[in-house]
């Protein structure tokens, strides 16, 4: 061993050799029983973040602590298409060489998305080494190969057939910039600032007015009826006449109906059926017209007259403007309200009435609320996340899932060019060239969602399949619950009649040492690369892996980072000064309890303890805990105490020093074999300095507590000498 710990050093050429013996991959020895996870996968638009880092290094914590006990583990790897995400990246690409998507025409696109992909998955993959993931690439998978596009229209074409998918018109959350319908979990709210504008809808009749408050003016446009509450006396008189919109002047009749709320706003309500939800259900039972006023990409149509063209936000200023100079703006009120961005463009979304495919969410959810009830519930890690889970079940509406790109799983729909005739299959019409093909793509998540079973190669009834499935554990962050975990466990259950893994563990989300999140628009985030090139890989997993308790929020602080290292040092120097004093024909001998003096007996005594206490927590996936409890064991027990007093046995001559070399050799292996999920590369240095060393590590056995008989009395006992040793002032 180096005189000095060099995380560098260390860790160079260690993952390829793990690589080039075929450690990871799944199957080899079926006599051990199964362990499955799968790799949420990341979305192929750049590099990873500190995210992903701490999620994968949760997985790859628990995939070689189980491979240690004996478990065949399979960890599928993976990449997701996140078709907006990277579409967006192509699109700015292409823009940058000075086309665009529409000038090259879809397959041309296609061809640059796939050459994108390739590009980034082999930066991702190289990233995963970089991390040590003990990863399955035998299996790779990626969310737009040919096996899931297989699988998501089997889970399409089957949806549609039971009624649980169907094409209809209704208001979705539109994205201007991008020009796609997303679904409500896609659109982040913000409290922005913004206006109530107070305007006069004057009165066909007379010279009455009703006065109407609106935030989004531009709208006016498809306004259609104005709408009053049949029990406010105050409008009673004006139901069934008709009034002016003071946007163009066309005369809208004055309905009543109750669900306007009398006590908000001015208690009249204007009706724009195509965008807003509400309006909508008023428009269609009154059947009322749905004009819209919008182009897809957020400019005025030629409903709005002399402000077609205009973006939306200039239109309102203008058409403000107009108002007032008519005599029709009462006031302008200040005010800060909800605001929905798109999640990925961050584009203020517009309510939009737009034809689009729909998941019937009800049966599903009640499905999976049902499931929650009986022994096969997915059980969730912190379990206050089961609630989350239910209340967003218990509340979830229907799932728009077609979406205006080009880059997804094409939906499998064909419509006849002369009939209309809408075929939902899973094959091509033989006669193909009388269809047309739907140009929407599926959801990312619609794919995602099929994630666990999927890549075992589900629809077939695979080897892999049948082994590995349901998954023992997801790991992820309690941030997309709602996005993949719940779509996950409904699609499972119907497609496969069991839930999509056992256990479902949520970490946190990782923000600066502020407590800030982590953005480009803050300038602080923080590549991983980065900081494994300063302190190493397994610094910064130790620092992720143990910096906070499950479902809670950490902090990158990198002076946490240093002090890992620093403490991986203190193991490395103990490892080397027992090393020094071993000799080369040194043979490990099993411990003989009978034949330990009192301070072994304490230091044996503490590491089964400590051994014992690892293995329940690291079990119960509270890894922050269980390493605590081996931190304390070799920083206190083992380096400050037992190796300072063994220099005494060592350094004698007169003394037989065998069983403390012994004791000192099974502590630092056992040492070893704990940290070792945690930090892999500095582990197996030193194991393969161990005599009597297997190949690698990875070949090695998790240890076993062994019951101490009178431990107690034995770390009592040499408890006082220490606090005794530690009370003497010293000179």
């Amino acid at each position: 061993m180096e005189t000095r710990y060099n995380p560098q050093l260390v860790e160079k050429d260690k993952y390829q050799f793990w690589l080039n013996n075929n450690y990871f991959v799944a199957g080899q020895d079926k006599s051990k029983p199964a362990f499955s996870m799968v790799i949420p996968p990341p979305n192929v638009t750049g590099i990873l973040h500190l995210g992903h880092a701490w999620d994968n290094t949760i997985q790859d914590i628990i995939a070689r602590y189980k491979r240690a006990q004996g478990y065949d583990v399979l960890w599928v790897p993976g990449m997701d298409h996140a078709g907006i995400a990277t579409q967006a990246k192509v699109d700015a690409r292409l823009q940058s060489e000075g086309t665009n998507r529409f000038a090259i025409g879809r397959e041309k696109f296609l061809e640059a998305a796939w050459k994108w992909k390739a590009e980034y998955a082999d930066t991702i993959r190289q990233q995963w080494a970089k991390m040590g993931l003990a990863l399955d690439y035998s299996r790779e998978r990626f969310t737009l190969d040919e096996g899931l596009n297989r699988a998501v229209k089997k889970v399409f074409v089957t949806l549609y057939k039971e009624g649980l998918i169907y094409r209809g018109e209704k208001i979705i959350n539109w994205d201007p910039k991008f020009k796609t319908a997303l679904s409500n979990i896609e659109v982040i709210y913000r409290d922005d600032p913004g206006k109530f504008y107070y305007f006069k809808y004057n009165l066909v009749a007379n010279s009455d007015f009703l006065v109407v408050a609106t935030t989004r003016p531009e709208t006016m446009f498809g306004d259609v009826c104005l709408v009053v509450n049949p029990k406010d006396k105050r409008f009673s008189k004006y139901i069934n006449q008709k009034a002016i919109n003071p946007a163009n002047g066309e005369i809208l009749p004055i309905i009543a109906d109750e669900y306007v709320d009398i006590s908000f706003g001015t208690g009249v309500m204007k009706c724009t059926p195509a965008h807003d939800p509400n309006d909508f259900i008023i428009g269609e039972k009154y059947h009322f017209p749905h004009p819209i006023v919008m182009h897809p990409d957020g400019t005025m149509n030629e409903l709005a007259g002399p402000y077609n063209g205009m973006d939306r936000f200039v239109c309102r200023e203008q058409l403000v403007a107009k108002i007032q100079s008519d005599g029709n703006l009462v006031k302008i009120e200040d005010i800060i309200h909800p605001v929905g961005h798109s999640e990925r463009s961050d584009a203020v979304i517009e309510p939009y009435l737009s034809k689009q495919w729909f998941v019937k969410m009800r049966p599903l959810a009640e499905a999976s609320l049902a499931n929650q009830k009986t022994e096969q519930a997915v059980k969730f890690i912190p379990d206050r996340f089961a609630r989350t889970f239910a209340q967003w079940m218990e509340n979830a509406e229907d799932w728009c899932i077609s979406r205006q790109l080009w880059w997804g799983h094409q939906i499998p729909a064909y419509y006849n060019k002369v009939t209309g005739e809408v075929l939902v299959s899973e094959e091509e019409p033989k006669n193909i060239d009388e269809y047309i093909q739907d140009e929407d793509v599926l959801d990312t998540w619609f794919s995602s969602a099929l994630w666990p079973f999927s890549t075992l190669g589900w629809p077939d009834d695979t080897d892999d399949y049948k082994r590995y499935f349901p998954l023992d554990v997801m790991s992820n962050g309690y941030d997309i619950i709602f996005f993949w975990v719940s779509r996950m466990i409904f699609q499972s259950l119907h497609f496969t009649a069991k839930i999509p893994f056992k256990v479902s563990v949520l970490h946190g989300l990782i923000r600066d040492a502020e407590g800030r999140k982590m953005s480009k628009s803050l300038g602080n985030g923080i590549n991983p690369m980065d900081v494994i090139n300063k302190y190493g890989a397994d610094a910064l997993r130790y620092f992720l892996a143990t910096g906070s308790t499950p479902g809670q929020d950490t902090r990158f602080i990198e002076e946490k980072v240093q002090s890992s290292g620093n403490y991986l040092n203190k193991i490395w120097n103990a490892a080397r000064y027992i090393l020094l004093n071993i000799s080369e024909d040194f043979v490990p001998q099993s411990i003989d309890i009978n034949s330990l003096n009192p301070l072994d007996l304490w230091l044996y005594a503490k590491l089964n303890a400590t051994i014992k206490n690892v293995t329940e927590y690291m079990d119960k996936y509270e890894f922050g805990i269980a390493s605590t409890h081996l931190y304390n064991f070799v920083y206190d027990d083992f380096c400050s105490w037992y190796l300072e007093m063994s220099k005494v046995t060592l350094q004698d001559e007169n003394m037989s020093n065998a069983t403390t070399l012994n004791l000192l050799y099974h502590s630092i292996k056992s040492i070893l074999m704990m940290i070792y999920p945690f930090t892999p590369f500095i582990a197996e240095e030193i194991y393969q300095s161990l005599p009597g060393h297997k190949h690698s590590i990875m070949e090695e056995e998790y240890p076993q507590s062994i019951v101490v008989n009178n431990a107690e009395k034995y770390i009592h006992d040499v408890d006082i000498i220490i606090k005794m040793i530690s009370d003497i002032p010293l000179l």
